[in-house]
């Protein structure tokens, strides 16, 4: 009977633990950043960590020295003002305490940079991200003789049903689209960005994957991120863009290799068919199989 008891826990824990996906969005009342999904994003958050030992005692101190000045030096309490101009240790502490200051901020801010800027070679996956007032398309290099390209709009509320796509906490309202962007995990992804030749600035942004860049009619930017988990994450334009510049989201599903594949052999077809397919394949519940303890 006691075995039979620690089955039954090992499988109600594996029941709540068991998730089909990790995905992260926008949280309510969030003060923090998102979580992190990529390791750049992992560093970002580690550099804001990081500043903040810097920025909350020069804070402080700031405020400290404000309420000395107004205290001590009032017009009340000091009528005849002091005419010194200068004072040498002063003067030194307020040159050479902002400069160290500045070089304990700089050396990790430019590792940051470096890596941010710093491309793998052969990247695994490369897709062209083309904006529109407003709407974003996605382009695959390389994924055919005629490479899959499709349109990504916000997905209406009244469009739920028929996509499939009812529950809100996975399909967030003003966030969720028609279709995703489908990328496999643990991959390192190049994103060529750019707009329309007749349009105007956009920014492709992912905060989870720590990834923000402009997309400029005429020009083609480009950076990469590698997701470490699986999962539908979301992002939005980041560029005042016009009246919708608020209704133009992005969302990226990273799924696992074989499902990516499938994926990209079933959409060079039939788009919706392959979208359904995967949504199948993702949100399928997770089993448990216990052992039955045959012991008397």
């Amino acid at each position: 009977m006691i075995k039979r008891a620690y089955a039954a826990l090992a499988a109600i824990a594996c029941l709540l633990f068991a998730t089909g996906s990790y995905a992260d969005q926008p949280k309510p009342w969030e003060t923090g950043l998102q979580e992190a999904a990529t390791g750049n994003m992992h560093q970002i958050r580690w550099f804001e960590a990081y500043t903040l030992w810097f920025i909350v005692p020069i804070t402080l101190l700031v405020l400290v020295l404000l309420i000395v000045v107004m205290v001590k030096f009032r017009a009340s309490k000091n009528p005849v003002p002091s005419r010194t101009s200068h004072n040498t240790l002063i003067e030194v502490i307020w040159t050479v305490g902002p400069v160290l200051i500045l070089l304990f901020l700089a050396v990790p801010s430019f590792d940051l940079l470096t890596t941010q800027l710093t491309f793998p070679p052969n990247p695994d996956v490369t897709v062209k991200v083309t904006a529109t007032q407003w709407q974003w398309n996605y382009e695959y290099e390389n994924s055919g003789n005629t490479p899959l390209a499709f349109d990504s709009f916000l997905l209406k509320d009244q469009d739920r049903a028929a996509a499939g796509k009812e529950d809100r906490s996975k399909y967030p309202r003003l966030l969720a689209v028609d279709n995703e962007l489908v990328l496999p995990v643990g991959k390192v992804v190049r994103v060529l960005v750019t707009a329309a030749p007749t349009d105007v600035i956009h920014s492709f942004a992912m905060p989870s994957f720590g990834i923000k860049i402009d997309a400029v009619p005429g020009r083609l930017n480009e950076t990469w991120f590698k997701a470490d988990n699986e999962g539908i994450y979301y992002g939005q334009c980041s560029e005042l863009c016009g009246k919708d510049h608020a209704f133009m989201p992005i969302a990226i599903h990273i799924v696992s290799q074989d499902q990516y594949q499938q994926w990209l052999t079933t959409a060079a077809g039939d788009l919706s068919k392959a979208n359904k397919a995967l949504m199948a394949a993702v949100d399928q519940p997770a089993t448990v199989n216990v052992a039955e303890n045959t012991a008397q």
